[in-house]
Order: structure tokens, then C-alpha cells, then sequence
């Protein structure tokens, strides 16, 4: 069956649109503590990835953003608590100041 080019060409311009729908959106951060030195966290969809844990994104409170393994019922108890603006993540283990790459 023929297409004519236009159509053709719509119908590529539609499918390269559905495919720029699929790309994964993230953010990388370089991480550093008192007593640590450049740790890796990625902000990847609805999950912080932070020494070697996954953490599912609990919800935000203003400018506060809460990640946990299992998100508690009250998410200002989760275990990570990230701030995009300064770029501070306070832990369980400790505080660390990260910076956007």
C-alpha cells in the first residue's frame, strides 16, 4: 500500500513523539558529608537512588521532599529528607550537602 509523503511524514513525526514520551527523566547529584566525599544520588521518577538503596518518594511537605524503602503513614518519619532548593538530605546516618551535575 502507498502513502503519500505527507502522511508518511506525519506518521514518523507521531511515532518519534511517542518515543520522546518513553525517555527517562533523571537528575544526578554529587554528595558529600562531614567524613564522606562524593556519594552518588540520583533522583530517577518517583525514586532516589542513594548508596546502593532505592527509596520510593513518600510525598512533600513544602520544600521538603520524603523517601523511604517503605513509606511510613507519617511521611515526615521517612528515612530521607531531601531539599532540592539547597540541595540538603538529611539521613538517619547523618546530613549531607549534594549539588546538582
Amino acid at each position: 500500500m502507498y502513502l503519500p509523503l505527507a502522511r508518511l511524514t506525519i506518521l514518523i513525526f507521531i511515532l518519534l513523539g511517542l518515543l520522546a514520551c518513553e525517555r527517562e527523566t533523571y537528575t544526578s547529584w554529587s554528595c558529600h558529608s562531614a567524613t564522606e566525599m562524593k556519594i552518588s544520588m540520583v533522583l530517577r521518577k518517583a525514586q532516589m537512588e542513594f548508596k546502593n538503596l532505592k527509596l520510593d518518594y513518600c510525598g512533600s511537605l513544602g520544600n521538603q521532599s520524603y523517601f523511604d524503602e517503605k513509606c511510613p503513614p507519617v511521611i515526615q518519619n521517612s528515612s530521607h529528607v531531601f531539599t532540592p532548593s539547597s540541595g540538603e538530605l538529611i539521613t538517619r546516618e547523618g546530613n549531607y550537602q549534594c549539588n546538582a551535575l
